[in-house]
């Protein structure tokens, strides 16, 4: 049965992503231009990440959903799984949102120009500089219930654990003193870890946890980096969970 779904992969489900891709691209590209950014930077999206998970064989569960409010603007914070981490939020978590990706994703063909023509956001973590202009432009995103997502661990795990949390995440949700909400993703690197291109079907969890509000003073950074991590690690399996919560750098 594992090579019957290779060969589907490879000769039925590959191709129709890419063409999948491709057209999501295009219709967000010219949505945008012509109409709200807001709009055709996700709900074409949101389809696409739906039509690929079903294409896969990939169900998500989705725990805490009441936990956020429609029209309400959040700082989003989940792990870094895989790549079904991207088609599990866009598609499941059913609350519009600009990403916060690193800059070299901007160079990708025709989803690069995609992501920019919907207003995500393109951060080069390394510099501060380059953090500071991202607060600028994001304070321009995040208004009338926009909300944002962020990996603070900057790119995907090799073993399935999570590594450290770049701080330049809680600097900008402290920066814009919006609620902060974690995200745990579990599933999404048995599907599919960075190593391989090859899918195995299953359930991705997705866990919405309680919102992190700023208190008189704001945030403590890293504090809420702490909270966060241990919000995110209190719901992974035993065997994926941090052995010391809270430990990122």
């Amino acid at each position: 049965m594992k090579y019957v779904f290779r060969v589907y992969q490879w000769l039925i489900a590959g191709p129709v992503l890419l063409v999948l891709t491709i057209l999501t691209a295009v219709v967000t590209i010219i949505g945008s231009a012509i109409g709200s950014r807001d709009y055709w930077g996700y709900w074409p999206a949101h389809w696409w990440s739906r039509c690929v998970c079903t294409l896969w064989g990939v169900r998500v569960k989705v725990m805490g959903r009441e936990n956020i409010r429609k029209g309400e603007s959040y700082v989003f914070v989940a792990n870094h799984q895989g790549a079904f981490d991207i088609w599990t939020i866009y598609g499941y978590l059913n609350h519009n949102f600009k990403w916060l990706m690193k800059k070299g994703l901007e160079d990708i063909f025709l989803v690069g120009h995609a992501c920019k023509s919907a207003g995500h956001i393109f951060v080069d973590d390394t510099k501060l500089q380059s953090i500071k202009e991202t607060i600028a432009e994001a304070e321009e995103t995040l208004k009338e219930g926009m909300s944002l997502v962020i990996f603070p661990e900057g790119s995907r795990t090799f073993d399935g654990r999570m590594t450290p949390f770049k701080r330049g995440a809680f600097m900008l949700a402290a920066e814009f003193r919006l609620p902060v909400v974690p995200i745990t993703i579990d599933g999404a690197f048995r599907a599919m870890p960075r190593t391989t291109y090859n899918v195995t079907p299953g359930t991705i969890t997705m866990t919405i946890h309680k919102p992190i509000y700023p208190g008189e003073n704001g945030f403590n950074t890293r504090r809420l980096m702490t909270e966060c991590r241990e919000a995110i690690n209190s719901s992974l399996p035993p065997e994926d969970r941090d052995p010391v919560p809270g430990s990122g750098a």
